[in-house]
């Protein structure tokens, strides 16, 4: 690993360790930990656009996609509203499941530990997992007006290109799955980024665990935003 990955992992584990220690809220109808808003505010917006930056291809991009498919767009004063029900429910859905949702904004991010969806240096979905992948599905079929982006990562260990392709194929799998459950395609884009993106430390066996994950990223479609 050189130097820049591991600051880089190690500049990520800092701030969730301080959100950890300080910035978490139960929430009252789960029972899950989540991230408190005012934690997020005051680790400070680095976090945030760490955890979720900018869509792929372009949020104006995607929005116009999703619109010119007939699904459609919100409007402004209902984002909110329309992000807090998606998350509530994908909150219930993946309690107790090991899938972390972290909400930023009017945005979320649905993390899935590797452990969990995939076996070892595979891109198939684990058939224990499905069930829990079938629910996510229904909610995101049930709240179309975003965007999809779903992001594939990998600890540090093995190649460079190795890692970069299982990457892609695990989230190309999960892109998949959703697709064939009803999650419209057009909404959907998919990236590898190997090893290059880590969330912990990559010289621990705990830190490599929570760096081989995929990730969802869930980003409303605003009326205007074209």
């Amino acid at each position: 690993m050189n130097f820049r990955s591991h600051s880089r992992a190690a500049l990520a584990a800092t701030m969730i360790g301080a959100l950890a220690l300080g910035g978490c809220v139960t929430d009252p109808e789960t029972g899950n930990k989540r991230i408190s808003k005012a934690a997020i505010g005051g680790v400070g917006g680095a976090l945030g656009g760490y955890l979720l930056g900018d869509l792929l291809g372009g949020r104006n991009d995607r929005t116009e996609k999703i619109v010119g498919a007939g699904i459609g767009a919100i409007a402004g004063a209902g984002v909110g509203a329309y992000m807090d029900a998606q998350e509530k429910k994908l909150r219930e859905q993946t309690a107790g499941t090991g899938v972390d949702v972290v909400r930023q904004g009017d945005e979320l991010l649905l993390r899935m530990p590797s452990g969990i969806t995939f076996a070892t240096n595979q891109s198939a979905i684990q058939p224990q997992f499905q069930s829990t992948l079938d629910q996510v599905a229904q909610t995101l079929s049930e709240y179309p007006k975003t965007a999809i982006d779903v992001l594939g990562h990998t600890d540090s260990d093995g190649t460079e290109a190795y890692n970069q392709t299982l990457s892609e194929r695990r989230a190309q799998s999960v892109a998949g799955y959703l697709s064939s459950h009803g999650v419209a395609s057009v909404r959907m884009a998919t990236m590898g980024y190997g090893e290059t993106r880590p969330i912990a430390s990559n010289e621990t066996i705990d830190g490599k665990a929570q760096n081989r994950r995929v990730e969802i990223k869930i980003v409303p479609a605003v009326e205007g935003a074209g």
